[in-house]
C-alpha cells in the first residue's frame, strides 16, 4: 500500500523557518521524482519544488533562494527546508511522488506564517 505521510507543518512568524518531511512507503522511492506542492485558500495547487531520482532540483520562482528540497533514499524521505518564510507562504503543503503514470499524493500539512 502506497503511503506518503507529511509532517513538520505548523505556525511560524514571518522570517522564521520550518522543515517539512514526507515519509514514503509502498513503492521504490529512489526511482521516483518527488515534489512539494502547496495550495492556499481560494487558489490552485502549485508546484513549489521538485527533485528527480537523480537529484536534480527545480523551484518555483517565488521560493528560489529560500526553500531547499532534498531526499534521503536510505530513509525513503523527502524534505523541504523553508527559510525566510513570508505570510504568502501560508498554505497546505502536499508531497507528491511521480514516475510515468504512477502519481501519488500525501494528505497535506498546514503551514501558517503569521505574527
Amino acid at each position: 500500500q502506497v503511503q506518503l505521510v507529511e509532517s513538520g507543518g505548523g505556525l511560524v512568524q514571518p522570517g522564521g523557518s520550518l522543515r517539512l518531511s514526507c515519509a514514503a512507503s509502498g513503492f521504490t522511492f529512489s526511482l521516483y521524482a518527488m515534489s512539494w506542492y502547496r495550495q492556499a485558500p481560494g487558489k490552485q495547487r502549485e508546484l513549489v519544488a521538485r527533485i528527480t531520482s537523480g537529484g536534480s532540483t527545480n523551484y518555483a520562482d517565488s521560493v528560489k533562494g529560500r526553500f531547499t528540497i532534498s531526499r534521503d533514499n536510505a530513509k525513503n524521505t523527502v524534505y523541504l527546508q523553508m527559510n525566510s518564510l513570508k505570510p504568502e507562504d501560508t498554505a497546505v503543503y502536499y508531497c507528491n511522488a511521480k514516475m510515468f503514470s504512477n502519481d501519488y499524493w500525501g494528505q497535506g500539512t498546514q503551514v501558517t506564517v503569521s505574527s
